[in-house]
């Protein structure tokens, strides 16, 4: 039996004409038999010539063998077929709980009790309908309409898994995830584009953001803190499309850097004593390679009676100290106006007397705020910047200093830049998915045109093993920083062994 029957007893999965393949070949007929009035072949039988032999049957061509019904296999046929009415089904109790239920009194954040009184008001909708389910189908119908109801519809699935770390969705019926860095095809699906686009609407909603044709481009979170991207037609032209990069409900720590061999105990002792003493840090690394989660867990190091002013595009960071202002800049409205930018809320913060900034990520003019504030009496600061290794930091970072609108010389820059940046920490997404912290380098000034920079922690790769994953060492290079005396007048207890050049971390 299928999924469910109809009222009629005709199964849904009953093929029709042009879905049924060719029928098997039949003989053909007989040729008909000559009657007088047809003229015979041949001499004719008068003058006393023999009679013609019968004519033989004509041979019949060979048939061709039976073509397949073109399109989708029949199989593939019922499935769709059975998918769609359980959407249709799954609709219609949809609406029929609206019209039950006082909806504005639910949220994503109903009580248990709640939950579990609205999913048997579901399973009692359920039994109203003249359709056949079993048990399980009725379960996961009700699941479903719960999902819809509360959460995130199709996503709550892939939401509910720990290991997934990207969701990427192309289209209502294709959806990327991304688990133990590999990136597969996920049996997810939405029902139409519509479907997409409601959950989008939901998403962003509750922020005070939108996502239309007047602004199809839009950058929120969920309530766990993941980054969500959302991009609709017009300018997406195969349908809605949204990434959503995950928070995960139990956070990374230092512990879960030194367990993923992503880092060495060395360096995190290290890192605390630079955060602690009041070093302007810069997180580095392309996309994808955990700078948010690095500069999460290198702003915990912050002592607790500081103030922290956070500016962010989507609020992401989670810091746990009492004492801390949350920014997040703001899109344009229906006419064009009110957007601030993280420029405008960078300028606004240094008068609200921060003791540290920390901006998500620069990307534009306001980097040239960031330096200035770094410069002025805000030690401690952090921000992130998309760049492939330390020394593309100078460089991306003249490049935006550009971008404020004030035409600077390549050495004033490069100034502002080494008296501002005391640390680069670089972390990378290497072959086969693992993360790394590949660099840590001290900027030690200025020789010339030149930012003269020393890695003090650094990655060796060795090559990749035969399931495609980059492996090597992390090694200490043998350089002492020369931030030493600050880090040690700030109380740090940092022993002259750790910077001896070794090996401190091996992936085998």
């Amino acid at each position: 039996m299928g999924l469910f029957t109809k009222k009629t007893g005709e199964t849904m999965g009953t093929p029709d004409a042009s879905s049924s393949p060719a029928a098997p070949p039949t003989a053909p007929p007989p040729p008909p038999k000559p009657t007088a009035s047809e003229p015979s072949s041949g001499v004719s039988s008068a003058g006393g010539a023999p009679p013609p032999p019968p004519p033989s049957k004509p041979v019949a061509p060979p048939m061709a063998p039976p073509k397949r019904a073109k399109g989708v296999s029949l199989k593939d046929k019922q499935s769709d077929e059975r998918l769609q009415k359980f959407y249709e089904l799954k609709g219609l109790i949809h609406r029929k709980l609206v019209d039950q239920l006082d909806m504005t009194k639910l949220g994503s954040d109903a009580s248990e009790e709640l939950r579990e009184q609205v999913h048997r008001v579901v399973l009692a909708l359920c039994e109203e309908e003249d359709t056949l389910l079993n048990a399980n189908e009725r379960q996961r119908l009700a699941q479903e309409v719960l999902d819809e109801t509360f959460g995130l519809g199709p996503l709550e699935v892939l939401l509910a898994d720990p290991k997934i770390s990207d969701i990427l969705i192309n289209g209502a019926n294709q959806i990327y995830i991304e688990r133990d860095g590999m990136l597969t095809l996920s049996d997810v699906k939405f029902k139409d584009d519509g479907h997409l686009l409601h959950i989008i609407d939901k998403i962003v909603s509750p922020l005070g953001r939108r996502c239309d044709e007047v602004s199809p481009m839009v950058d929120a979170r969920l309530k766990d803190g993941s980054r969500v991207n959302a991009i609709i037609p017009p300018l997406a032209i195969d349908g809605p499309s949204m990434s959503i990069r995950r928070f995960g409900s139990n956070p990374i720590t230092w512990e879960d850097y030194i367990n993923y061999k992503s880092c060495a105990p060395e360096m995190v002792v290290f890192f605390e004593a630079c955060v602690r003493s009041g070093l302007n840090l810069l997180i580095a690394g392309g996309t994808g390679s955990g700078k948010t989660t690095l500069l999460n867990n290198l702003s915990a190091f912050i002592p607790d009676g500081e103030r922290i002013v956070t500016i962010e595009d989507a609020a992401e960071l989670q810091l746990r100290q009492p004492h801390v202002v949350r920014l997040e800049t703001r899109p344009p409205n229906l006419e064009g106006k009110g957007r601030v930018t993280i420029r405008d809320l960078l300028v606004n913060s240094l008068r609200m007397r921060p003791d540290r900034i920390v901006v998500g990520e620069c990307r534009g003019g306001e980097t040239l705020d960031m330096l200035q504030a770094m410069n002025t009496g805000h030690e401690g600061s952090m921000t992130t910047v998309h760049a492939n290794n330390t020394r593309d930091c100078v460089q991306r970072i003249e490049t935006m200093v550009m971008m404020s609108g004030f035409e600077l010389p390549q050495k004033a820059i490069r100034q502002q830049f080494a008296s501002a940046i005391d640390l680069i920490v670089q972390s990378a997404r290497l072959t086969g998915g693992r993360r790394k912290i590949t660099s840590v380098t001290e900027v030690q000034g200025m020789e010339g045109d030149v930012v003269v920079m020393q890695d003090i922690f650094k990655f060796e790769q060795d090559g990749v093993d035969a399931d495609g994953k980059a492996f090597g060492r992390i090694v200490s290079t043998g350089v002492r920083p020369l931030f030493m005396d600050r880090l040690i007048t700030h109380g740090a207890r940092i022993e002259p062994e750790l910077f001896q050049p070794r090996d401190l971390v091996s992936d085998f």
